[in-house]
């Protein structure tokens, strides 16, 4: 038994230094980097449906999409693959040695999840020539497999309370600027540190706003037994725009998601890691 236990701490050990090593610091904050091109990308596609653009998913899946058509696409998009793979072994590394607790380990897990998501869209379209399924697709197929689960109909419903919650997090983050103690904020000047909180409270206000409505979307599908309830990035998004002044609702929520994909950028410089 002990030596189990020993064989267990070394493993645990080695992935600690693996997880502190310079090279894999440089990586992650790469992929903060990407995340930021990521949202940016996410939050014009939103902007262009809410003043009648159009045009692709504002999810991942369009986003893609939209760099695929660029010159030197495939390039960038092998470059965002790699910022992925090491933004999820880092939420991974956090979520198992990172000594983080409640809502914090829920989240580098959740994040680890969506960071996997992510790298799989992109290896879909690059391997395949396709991003596969958008986000609304997949909510949809996910939550119609969980409902055929023995008490599928309350899990749905637990996942879709967890979602809110989530996003409940995030905007009390966003509002009390808990986010600043990620960041090496003695580094800054007090008119970056100004503009650093800022677009990062927007930004986790705005996240903490579409997890909610996703969340929401997928509790009353459990109550209604309907898997096409569910919605995705892209439908939740859509959902703001028919709300009374739906269009500036859903454009203040795209800014905000700009607006976060800077604050990304700059965690990539000052983010504790």
């Amino acid at each position: 038994m002990n030596s189990v236990a020993s064989a267990g701490g070394q493993v645990s050990g080695a992935a600690r230094r693996a997880a502190n090593h310079p090279t894999f610091d440089k990586l992650a904050r790469f992929g903060m980097a990407c995340r930021g091109v990521m949202y940016a990308l996410i939050g014009v596609l939103a902007l262009r449906i809410a003043f009648g653009g159009g045009g692709e998913e504002a999810d991942k899946t369009g986003a893609v999409r939209t760099v695929a058509e660029q010159p030197f696409g495939t390039v960038v998009l092998w470059a965002l693959a790699v910022g992925f793979v090491a933004l999820a072994l880092w939420q991974l590394s956090e979520a198992l040695f990172g000594g983080l607790h409640g809502m914090d380990r829920a989240e580098a897990v959740f994040r680890t999840v969506v960071y996997t998501l992510a790298v799989s869209t992109i290896l879909s379209f690059l391997l395949k020539g396709s991003t596969g399924s958008s986000t609304d697709t997949q909510s949809k197929d996910l939550t119609a497999t969980i409902m055929e689960w023995p008490g599928g109909q309350f899990i749905v419903g637990l996942i879709g309370l967890a979602v809110a919650g989530l996003g409940v997090y995030w905007i009390r983050e966003g509002v009390t600027k808990k986010f600043r103690q990620y960041l090496r904020v003695g580094e800054m000047s007090p008119k970056v540190q100004d503009v650093v909180t800022k677009l990062g409270m927007a930004g986790y206000v705005a996240r903490g706003v579409i997890a909610v409505a996703a969340g929401a979307f997928l509790v009353h599908a459990a109550i209604v037994f309907d898997p096409e309830e569910a919605k995705g990035i892209d439908s939740t998004l859509r959902s703001f725009a028919e709300l009374p002044f739906g269009p500036w609702l859903l454009g203040l929520v795209a800014l905000g998601l700009i607006l976060f994909a800077v604050y990304c950028f700059a965690e990539a410089r000052w983010r504790r890691t």
